[in-house]
């Protein structure tokens, strides 16, 4: 199982970014994809998950109607389009493959003004 986490940079408050999670190496569209994301000196937090299929998904409250999770089973990647971005979601963000307990590497977002 192989995870590759992009798209992460430095954005202003306010601005957009897209994540890509590039998989390999099992049957992508056969398992649930999670997204998470890791601040300085907190735990690991749940922000999105999204089915095998692609017909069910959720973010946390914290993002709710900023940040939306989707995945295109023929390229084999899943995707978190984050919206209006704030200083606090300034992490580290993981994708995750929950039933095979695999993470990627992670990729940095810094919001700052």
């Amino acid at each position: 199982v192989q995870l590759v986490e992009s798209g992460g940079g430095l954005v202003r408050p306010g601005e957009s970014l897209g994540l890509s999670c590039a998989a390999s190496g099992f049957t992508f569209s056969s398992y649930a994809m999670n997204w998470y994301r890791q601040a300085p000196g907190k735990r690991r937090e749940l922000v999105a998950t999204i089915s095998g299929l692609g017909n069910s998904a959720g973010v946390a409250d914290s993002v709710k109607g900023r940040f939306t999770v989707s995945r295109d089973n023929a390229k084999k990647t899943v995707y978190l389009q984050m919206n209006s971005l704030k200083n606090e979601d300034t992490a580290v963000y993981y994708c995750n493959v929950p039933a095979l307990y695999s993470w990627g590497r992670g990729t940095q977002v810094n919001v700052s003004s």
